[in-house]
């Protein structure tokens, strides 16, 4: 083989190889991680003294996989008050596995998900709670199996 089909052969390997990454670029799914970023930039003052909150608390906000679902438990002061708030599950991965839910813990602050409200996968749940006129806020890594 000459020099002039090795510099062909060259010329064609680097063409395809172009036009593979073109092709994988095209078509790769960019998600943001909000639609709204702006707007919830400007609101990150609230999660920043929501999460000082729960610090303040004296134990952590727990929440596991259990045969019976994906249980929430609240820290000892949210025990027996008026709470409302959301729990969001937050697929880094996969917007589509992202759900929104309404946090409605039992008197003793214990809440159970039905296992088949949350797909497998890995999840950052963001808890985002009121009570007695203050905010609260806590993040937490979930792996849903």
């Amino acid at each position: 083989m000459n020099w002039g089909n090795k510099l062909l052969l060259t010329f064609i390997a680097f063409g395809a190889g172009m036009t593979y990454l073109v092709y994988r670029s095209v078509s790769t799914n960019y998600e943001l991680v909000e639609k709204d970023y702006y707007k919830s930039e400007l609101r990150y003052q609230e999660v920043i003294d929501g999460t000082n909150r729960v610090n303040q608390l004296s134990s952590a906000v727990k929440i596991e996989q259990t045969d019976a679902g994906i249980t929430l438990e609240l820290p000892q002061e949210m025990k027996e008050k008026d709470i409302s708030g959301d729990v969001l599950f937050y697929c880094a991965y996969d917007q589509k596995k992202d759900k929104k839910l309404l946090l409605q813990p039992g008197t003793n602050g214990i809440q159970v998900f039905h296992p088949t409200v949350i797909s497998p996968g890995s999840y950052t749940v963001k808890i985002n709670w009121s009570s007695g006129g203050k905010n609260y806020f806590a993040e937490k890594s979930l792996t849903v199996l």
